[in-house]
């Protein structure tokens, strides 16, 4: 080391200078280049730390919701109908039994019995697609888009109904993925 007032040689560990009595400062020495730590490169596992996450196509996703909203629906239909008819026969068996100059009672009373009878077809229709579905039929997509488009005017269930199954089963892809999955008759 050298004092910093005379440049006079000056021991590590003095104080002060021996020729000059100045105080020595002790120099700072550079810092020494110290590389970085080294961290061990390890190897990726050979397997994923997790396994690989199996996501089902979307027609094997909602075939099942599809088919017991179907046979929900069916259901929905019979009581639909059977309150539809009650509350015709009250209203209308009211109204022209008290009014009509003939006292025949009213002439659309004779409709129930096909009222009746096509609420029945349209349940075991759908129950009829829903089953279908469930099953996983090789026709069974045809007569889901089939029954979709005929119930799309049935505001507001068969409306949403008829566009759920049309999502899942009208695309061209729905097709071949249902056709993979469909069991032979």
């Amino acid at each position: 080391m050298v004092c910093q007032a005379c440049g006079g040689p000056v021991g590590p560990d003095v104080k002060f200078c021996a020729h000059c009595g100045a105080q020595v400062l002790q120099q700072q020495t550079p810092p020494q280049h110290v590389p970085p730590p080294q961290y061990a490169a390890y190897p990726p596992p050979a397997y994923p730390p997790y396994p690989p996450m199996m996501v089902a196509p979307r027609v094997q996703r909602h075939l099942q919701t599809l088919g017991t909203l179907w046979c929900v629906y069916a259901a929905y239909r019979i009581v639909e109908g059977i309150i539809g008819m009650f509350f015709l026969r009250a209203f209308m068996y009211r109204r022209w039994n008290n009014g009509f100059p003939f006292g025949h009672g009213a002439p659309w009373m004779h409709l129930m019995p096909v009222i009746a009878g096509f609420t029945v077809m349209a349940a075991i229709f759908a129950v009829f697609v829903g089953y279908s579905l469930l099953t996983r039929k090789t026709w069974g997509r045809v007569l889901g888009i089939v029954a979709a488009v005929l119930v799309l005017f049935k505001v507001p269930f068969g409306t949403v109904l008829g566009i759920y199954t049309l999502w899942v089963l009208a695309p061209s892809t729905s097709g071949m993925e249902y056709d993979s999955i469909a069991e032979p008759s």
